[in-house]
């Protein structure tokens, strides 16, 4: 049930390239907006969701309903430059809400994936996360609006969102490739630990800059401390400093390893042409293995071996064949 939202996207995206109403050279706000609009609680860009895509996103809401609740009419049809770029409505099918999983977009014309300049790439996100990440609660108050009374679950705003990236390469070229990846893929050490280990990197770097000599039991009493910063809500936030005019703000950015892009040649197994949701290997995941074959017959399943991260399922679309008819 916690990948109720990758598969669904999965299974209608291959439909609509099957009938011809996208291609792999499509926008992939495009993919998504006609794929899920209406399953959506959060579209970054409204304004080309209403002027290129036709998606109203606020149908049969009323203006003034929607200012009692803190949004104002100017950011209807906007774009906010927020992250995710997507947000799925959350469900409760039992006692406990599912889904509500976010989407972010890369877009790039080669093989790298493009770099990740709001956020670290993760497996899960918090509400409380994404509105510290972007110094405001527009996301999160947009969300509640579209959750309507499932936002009021006491766990809503802590509930851990699996995090989906919907990715393309070699955009406009034959080469091209486009997969919905899990988060698990880029979060191959837990983050709490990436951000310290950033922070003694410096360090080191500017001991060997500065030809500063200091023992190893310093070093690592200095990791010691450091490895306390390790809520990216705290790091994220703006900081107030004693005399200073301005207050700081650390603005996380990431650029992906060749390894963790499923795209490069590391994962020779990921063809030209073809259109992939890429998963961690769970007993979940296998056994979702064979609903997804029911549904789209043409998959063809296998794995890949992430050299950081073990073993990840891919089901690919369009294997061997390059999906020309969809170039």
């Amino acid at each position: 049930m916690s990948l109720i939202d990758a598969t669904a996207l999965f299974v209608r995206l291959v439909n609509n390239l099957k009938k011809g109403a996208i291609n792999l050279h499509s926008p992939l706000e495009e993919f998504v907006i006609k794929t899920c609009g209406k399953d959506l609680a959060y579209i970054d860009n409204r304004k080309d969701a209403k002027q290129a895509y036709d998606f109203d996103f606020w149908s049969n809401i009323s203006v003034d309903w929607l200012k009692s609740k803190g949004i104002q009419k100017i950011l209807l049809y906007s774009q906010s430059q927020h992250f995710p770029d997507f947000l799925f409505k959350v469900k409760k099918p039992a006692k406990k809400i599912i889904g509500g999983s976010l989407i972010e977009l890369k877009d790039s014309k080669g093989g790298s994936i493009a770099s990740f300049n709001s956020t670290i790439p993760t497996k899960y996100k918090s509400l409380e996360e994404i509105d510290v990440v972007n110094s405001d609660r527009l996301v999160s108050r947009i969300a509640i609006v579209m959750d309507g009374k499932l936002a009021v679950d006491e766990s809503y705003f802590r509930f851990e969102r699996r995090c989906l990236y919907l990715i393309r390469t070699c955009k406009e070229s034959e080469k091209v490739k486009v997969s919905i990846v899990d988060g698990s893929f880029f979060e191959t050490i837990p983050k709490e630990h990436l951000f310290y280990q950033m922070l003694m990197n410096v360090l080191r770097s500017h001991l060997e800059k500065k030809k500063i000599e200091i023992s190893a039991q310093m070093l690592k009493n200095a990791e010691e401390a450091l490895s306390h910063i390790n809520d990216q809500t705290i790091i994220a936030q703006s900081q107030t400093i004693e005399k200073a005019s301005v207050k700081p703000r650390l603005r996380i950015m990431a650029e992906v390893h060749p390894e963790g892009n499923p795209h490069s040649q590391h994962y020779p197994e990921i063809t030209e042409g073809s259109f992939n949701l890429i998963l961690q290997s769970s007993p979940e995941v296998k056994e979702l293995e064979k609903e997804l074959s029911a549904h789209i017959p043409e998959i063809e399943a296998f794995s890949i071996f992430h050299k950081r991260n073990g073993e990840h399922r891919v089901f690919q679309f369009g294997k061997g064949k390059r999906l020309t008819q969809f170039l």
